[in-house]
């Protein structure tokens, strides 16, 4: 028999899953549409580009539901040496030489494994992988923690867009 309190911790992650998928939404409206010099274009200091941001966003869905929540390794790609210093995502400036559907394709790739993830995980689970020193208590903080960092680059990527062909609000909410 489940109680209110079950219902409303059901309501609650589900409300949580819907911000995150919404988010996402958000990040593939905002792109698009752009042309493929303009994924590949930086207008900021920093010099990351639209293409380089989805990249990323698909490696930190990948690093936080694959790896840290399902435990998963990652797997070196053959011509990445062993002993190199690990990867440092403060910095790396996200670029990517790859084309705009290959960039897309990985993150909604990334986005669908996230969700099959999440499909069998309950949120109140404590994560089987690691991430460093700051191990995060259960799924629902990641779910939470990727939330705030898929909304803050949609942001990075409204004001990019606006920069690069003037279209603006093009991620809803």
């Amino acid at each position: 028999m489940t109680s209110n309190l079950d219902h409303a911790s059901e309501a609650s992650d589900e409300m949580l899953l819907a911000f995150l998928r919404a988010q996402r939404e958000s990040v593939l409206a905002v792109v698009e549409g752009l042309s493929e010099e303009a994924w590949h274009r930086s207008v900021v200091p920093t010099g990351w580009t639209p293409a380089g941001m989805l990249e990323h966003l698909g490696g930190a869905e990948w690093h936080w539901f694959q790896g840290v929540v399902a435990g998963k390794q990652p797997e070196l790609p053959g011509d990445v040496d062993e002993d190199q210093p690990p990867y440092d995502p403060m910095s790396v400036v996200f670029t990517t030489g790859e084309s705009s559907a290959d960039v897309l394709a990985f993150y909604r790739d990334q986005c669908a494994e996230s969700e099959a993830v999440l499909a069998t995980t309950p949120l109140s689970a404590p994560p089987r992988g690691t991430h460093g020193g700051d191990e995060p208590p259960n799924v629902r903080w990641v779910v939470l923690h990727m939330i705030e960092e898929t909304a803050r680059h949609a942001g990075h990527l409204d004001l990019a867009r606006e920069l690069l062909d003037g279209n603006v609000r093009l991620g809803g909410r």
